[in-house]
């Protein structure tokens, strides 16, 4: 007798990220993820499940294993408060009267 692996992880569509964007001039939103076999299929896919009442303008599709992340453990390198970093404020420089406006 032969022991045969049969995982639904073998026979699994990648997994895509949905983005939506409502209205022109709007950002794309984050609405969901579904399972399909190429970039054409999830955008199919996306419009059936994500924007059945026709409140999208345009979609993307993203394979979940392409996006990159910050780690949570990393968070104070990326989001602690600015203050100490005076180069990221202009408080230092002058700016000629001709740009007054700024």
């Amino acid at each position: 007798m032969s022991s045969v692996s049969n995982t639904s992880t073998d026979k699994e569509w990648p997994l895509w990220e949905v983005f939506v964007r409502s209205k022109a001039g709007l950002d794309h939103k984050h609405c969901g993820s579904l399972h399909a076999a190429d970039a054409k299929m999830a955008i199919q896919m996306a419009r059936e499940v994500y924007t059945r009442r026709q409140e999208g303008t345009s979609i993307w599709v993203v394979l979940s294993n392409q996006i990159v992340a910050s780690d949570p453990g990393e968070k104070g390198m990326y989001f602690d408060p600015m203050e100490d970093k005076v180069y990221r404020h202009p408080t230092f420089y002058e700016l000629p009267d001709a740009i007054n406006h700024m």
